[in-house]
């Protein structure tokens, strides 16, 4: 599909990679409602891209608050033929820790918000874009998680995280084969060390160091770099299954 006919559900939508995702579909003529919880940053998000973006504030880990997001999603924009998993948590902390070990309700929050949010927003939308009307190739609708690279190096610390991401990998392709036969695709991408919120407010020597940790280029990606690969999985509909490192080569130490 053309990005000009992409009607976006995107959580995680009111900052970093999923406000990226949200700019670059309303550029490109489409519409997007963004499902987040942080009220003021979605005011200032629908005032910046005016009638073609709505916030809703959303908890993803919900599976109620998800079924009234995408109801209200579908009347906003007729209907949902894309889906867009930003929201996530870092989670970062050690299974035994020099206090004491990982508390479990730490482990499941994180495995609740990356995961089974991520999983609570493919079934719904899913559902709502079974009834789509087919385009080229039969194409009903396209969705795309946000894995990382973690799930496949995650370094010491990052146990929860690394765990939440590889069950993001690990489900893109039997759901992509699941929904093969109602036309809609499924794929993720497994971003590496990007400039979000999270790293604008480290150190800059830390933030110097991050950059020279990737081989090519020496930097750190861009949230406008993300939302490039998000738009081509939507625009381009023989990629499907797929998890997409976006990476510039880089592989995490353990430390």
């Amino acid at each position: 599909m053309q990005l000009n006919e992409v009607k976006a559900l995107i959580t995680g939508g009111v900052s970093g990679l999923g406000l990226a995702v949200a700019r670059k579909v309303v550029s490109g003529g489409g519409q997007a409602v963004l499902l987040d919880i942080n009220d003021e940053a979605g005011a200032a998000v629908e005032s910046e891209l005016g009638g073609a973006a709505k916030y809703i504030r959303s908890d993803v880990t919900s599976e109620q608050d998800v079924s009234v997001a995408v109801t209200s999603a579908k009347a906003i924009m007729g209907r949902i033929n894309v889906a867009m998993n930003c929201a996530g948590i870092i989670g970062a902390g050690r299974v035994l820790g020099r206090e004491a070990a990982m508390p479990l309700d730490y482990f499941s929050n994180v495995i609740q918000v990356n995961l089974i949010g991520s999983f609570n927003i493919i079934k719904a939308s899913g559902a709502a874009m079974e009834s789509n009307p087919p385009g080229a190739d039969g194409e009903r609708g396209v969705i795309i998680s946000t894995a990382s690279v973690a799930a496949y190096e995650g370094q010491i610390g990052q146990a929860a995280y690394s765990a939440s991401k590889a069950g993001i990998v690990g489900m893109t392709l039997p759901i992509a084969r699941e929904f093969a036969r109602i036309g809609i695709r499924v794929n993720a991408i497994a971003p590496g060390i990007f400039w979000t919120p999270m790293v604008d407010g480290l150190p800059v020597a830390v933030q110097e160091s991050l950059g020279a940790s990737i081989p090519f280029p020496h930097r750190l990606g861009k949230a406008e770099e993300f939302a490039d690969l998000a738009a081509h999985i939507m625009e381009n509909s023989y990629i499907n299954g797929e998890t997409i490192r976006l990476d510039g080569a880089v592989r995490l130490a353990p430390k």
